[in-house]
């Protein structure tokens, strides 16, 4: 039992750890654009204003309305407005490193529970298939359940999530039989 709630915390903290390391590279990224947009708004703020009022004319103002709205918003907030139709940075979508990592420990030990359950609960000669079916039913209906969440089909969903972790515990077993760590 020990060992198979180490494992549990071992691969949350491993899924926590990786999360960590990928968003804090993507808020690097959003820094150093940010960081490098406000240098142009300082040292080139015509051209800043031209390129903005260009995406508003992309999105349909005319050129007149264009240059005025981007006039506006660039006295209210320039930065502010450059993150956001520019760069696509806002509030809402800004890298949160911490709380992704948190997310993902959380998602793996909640996904990992039934699977863990069904080691523990069954004698061992039932606890490969076992172990298989309920991973694979889990899959599918958190499948499901993303997909709806999402506004999908959910059938479509579930068919994605179960078609690819089925590969994925395959593959798995594969590479332990071949160096013959499989049980």
């Amino acid at each position: 039992m020990l060992t198979a709630l180490a494992g549990l915390v071992a691969g949350a903290l491993s899924m926590a750890a990786g999360e960590y390391v990928s968003v804090s590279s993507q808020a690097d990224t959003e820094q150093a654009d940010l960081s490098r947009e406000r240098g142009e708004l300082a040292t080139q703020p015509v051209a800043e204003h031209k390129e903005l009022a260009a995406i508003y004319e992309g999105r349909g103002l005319t050129p007149s309305l264009a240059a005025e709205v981007a006039t506006k918003l660039m006295v209210h907030d320039a930065l502010g407005t450059h993150a956001r139709d520019e760069l696509g940075i806002t509030e809402f979508s800004l890298a949160r490193p911490l709380q992704a990592a948190l997310a993902s420990a959380a998602s793996f030990a909640a996904g990992a529970a039934l699977p863990l359950l069904v080691v523990l609960l069954l004698p061992l000669t039932a606890v490969v298939p076992a172990t298989i079916g309920a991973s694979l039913v889990l899959l599918a209906a958190l499948g499901a359940l993303a997909a709806r969440l999402g506004g999908a089909r959910p059938a479509r969903g579930a068919l994605r999530v179960t078609f690819w972790g089925a590969v994925a515990m395959g593959v798995t077993a594969l590479i332990g039989r071949l160096f013959g760590t499989v049980v």
